[in-house]
């Protein structure tokens, strides 16, 4: 995992974390049981103050935050507990009253570089940044950005203005709770840790890359949320275009984060617009019941998409990437399918794709890594099958995603955080697809999505569908 570039010197630490929309659901699921894990490994004692507009009083919110943490498992160290709740405070108020603004100004007290985190709504970010310009309280401080950070091009420039006029750009950080992740940081650590993966790691041997995240639940509670948003925004422009810029980038040249979000950049801006043809919408059968969502719904809640990297390593290497609710597993998996050998000397060592040899990196919600070779069967004939020498890693207590992106962000690392040139690149290699795209298509729940997802891949093989094991 790439540090901070030594030849600099140590960021100041954060003196206060500030969480807006601290009664929402996100912190209650998320933030606090973060918080209170952060707390007992002692990496927080600094004031944590949350901001929002519901009337309570301090008593209520250490209540809420008591809630949350038993809700998210036992409470193992009850010092720990009342360490979290002594730090807490409390603002209520209105976003668009510079007043709540100010009363915040009091609370942190001599905090003097705080952490904003921005755990509201999007229609939300401009008015809490600009009040935070506005009322002082930007200076010094640093800024963290829930996703999602737009919902087109130019709703990210737009955002990203905003942004930069009150802080600076190392001081923005937007979240992708997916590469918090430890088997996602485990795949730049894999990939330029090893010396024997550089050589086969191109055009010239990779037949195809896919990248699987799917869930065997639907959009639960969230449905007016998810009618904002659609698979296609809320999972693939973020999560799935992470992974791919971690699988295609070429090597930092240094270990500190610039480095990596260069070349993370690089892939983004090399990626090729998407168009309709690439792309297959589906929507589980009984989405449009689902509270909150319009009886009409053409929101996806299944996208399959292929994309093509317009780079030296990875020219003609199509990418496979689907992710999608009420799928028939929940797992997050990339298989990256290799080429077969280029003389048939066997007859079961031919171009199918299911005899080549391939990577399988399992993300969630176990941790492996696979190599799939064959095996000769006994006995005089030149037959074999495909077998797996498979690394499985599962380390229970490890860091969670939030606590180690709070972290960071206190730190001022910002490795694990998405910066402004690759969310709009992003953004560019999908806008065609936002403007113009084909109707969902209805697929039944528990199934892998519609069946042109499978005509889709048809030309380069067949989806891999993750298995409930490892």
């Amino acid at each position: 995992m790439p540090v901070p570039d030594e030849s600099k010197l140590p960021e100041p630490r954060s003196d206060a974390v500030i969480l807006f929309g601290v009664t929402g659901d996100l912190a209650y699921k998320k933030i606090f049981p973060a918080l209170y894990a952060m707390v007992k490994k002692g990496w927080l004692d600094v004031p944590v103050v949350g901001v929002a507009s519901t009337p309570w009083n301090l008593t209520q919110l250490k209540d809420r935050a008591t809630q949350a943490i038993t809700s998210s498992g036992k409470i193992d160290d009850p010092d720990a507990l009342n360490r979290l709740l002594s730090l807490l405070q409390y603002v209520a108020g209105d976003y668009n009253d510079t007043g709540t603004f100010y009363r915040l100004k009091e609370a942190l007290g001599a905090a003097k570089q705080p952490v904003y985190y921005l755990a509201i709504p999007p229609t939300l970010f401009e008015t809490v940044i600009r009040n935070l310009g506005a009322t002082g309280l930007a200076h010094n401080a640093r800024v963290m950005v829930e996703k999602p950070f737009g919902r087109d091009l130019a709703s990210a420039r737009e955002l990203n203005g905003i942004a930069r006029s009150v802080f600076p750009e190392d001081s923005i950080f937007r979240i992708d709770h997916f590469l918090g992740k430890e088997a996602i940081m485990n795949i730049l650590y894999f990939r330029f840790a090893n010396a024997f993966l550089e050589p086969i790691w191109n055009r010239n041997y990779v037949a195809s890359v896919q990248l699987t995240l799917a869930e065997n639940f639907g959009v639960e509670e969230r449905g007016a949320f998810y009618e904002t948003v659609g698979c296609l925004q809320d999972v693939i422009q973020n999560h799935l275009f992470q992974i791919v810029a971690l699988l295609g980038m070429e090597p930092p040249p240094y270990r500190g984060f610039g480095g990596v979000q260069t070349e993370k950049t690089n892939i983004f801006q090399a990626m090729r617009a998407v168009n309709p043809d690439d792309v297959v919408r589906g929507q589980y059968e009984s989405y449009r019941s689902e509270p909150g969502v319009a009886k009409d719904s053409d929101v996806e809640t299944f996208c399959a998409l292929r994309l093509f990297i317009d780079s030296w390593r990875w020219e003609g290497v199509p990418w496979y990437l689907r992710s999608g609710k009420f799928l028939a597993e929940t797992a997050a998996e990339v298989l990256v399918q290799l080429k077969p050998p280029p003389q048939r000397l066997f007859q079961d060592s031919g171009p199918d794709p299911g005899h080549a040899n391939y990577l399988r990196f399992r993300l969630s919600p176990i941790s492996a890594i696979a190599l799939a070779a064959r095996v000769k069967h006994p006995g005089k004939e030149f037959v074999g099958d495909q077998h797996e020498l498979c690394l499985v890693e599962e380390h229970f207590g490890r860091e969670s995603p939030y606590e180690r992106l709070i972290r960071d962000a206190m730190n001022g690392e910002g490795a694990l955080f998405a910066r402004e040139e690759g969310v709009e690149a992003a953004w560019c290699a999908l806008e065609p697809v936002l403007k113009k795209h084909p109707p969902v298509i209805p697929y039944k729940r528990g199934s892998w999505g519609p069946e042109e997802a499978d005509k889709l891949i048809a030309p380069d093989g067949r989806w891999h569908n993750p298995e409930s094991k490892v």
